[in-house]
């Protein structure tokens, strides 16, 4: 999940992304200052538009919201209170966490792709890699599927040449860190970092 604020480009208007990566027709429902995205042909809930919001959450942000779990639960209660039943769920996990690669295997379909098996310690990733430096046993950084990065790009599940790939394994540059080495490459780690553990130490 990730939420938007800002005021000065789009209005009053809290955005919650509950899916990423949707790219299904979108329908919506309204209830009072609510508005309710849902997919409709399965019915699952895309997201919410919040109008009005800092009438009712005291909102300090523009552009991405850092989340916690009290306002997720203040989200909820405006979500509530509107007359839907949806209840968001707050993910404490870090959205960049260090990663190490179990495995690497050339890509079927792309020579200069490839294939990686990534622990993050809650859990184990598939993904495609274009890097030229990756390689098995390294330390990295992942991004993992909702992250929005520097660029504004939100990372989302993906088939990349019919292989599909769950979160993005990281460079400098794309991280934004200052002195990133221009050359393509992924950013790899001291071994001495711990697997799951979050990169900016939030």
């Amino acid at each position: 999940m990730n939420i938007f604020y800002n005021k000065e480009g789009i209005g009053d208007v809290l955005i919650v992304q509950a899916v990423i990566g949707n790219a299904g027709p979108i329908q919506v429902e309204k209830k009072e200052s609510v508005v309710k995205l849902l997919n409709p042909e399965t019915g699952e809930t895309l997201g919410f538009n919040l109008f009005q919001i800092s009438e009712r959450i005291d909102i300090d942000a523009t552009g991405q919201v850092d989340l916690s779990k009290n306002l997720v639960d203040e989200v909820n209660k405006v979500i509530k209170n509107a007359g839907f039943a949806d209840v968001l769920t707050f993910d404490d996990r870090p959205n960049f966490v260090v990663g190490k690669v179990i495995s690497k295997e050339k890509h079927p379909n792309a020579d200069k792709l490839s294939v990686c098996q990534v622990d993050i310690g809650s859990e184990t990733l598939q993904i495609v890699c274009g890097a030229p430096n990756v390689e098995e046993d390294q330390h990295v950084v992942v991004a993992r599927v909702g992250a929005v990065m520097p660029s504004g790009m939100i990372i989302k599940d993906a088939q990349l040449r019919g292989v599909a790939s769950s979160g993005m394994i990281c460079s400098a540059r794309e991280l934004d860190l200052p002195h990133a080495p221009q050359k393509k490459g992924i950013l790899v780690l001291d071994d001495s970092k711990t697997v799951g553990e979050d990169f900016f130490g939030k």
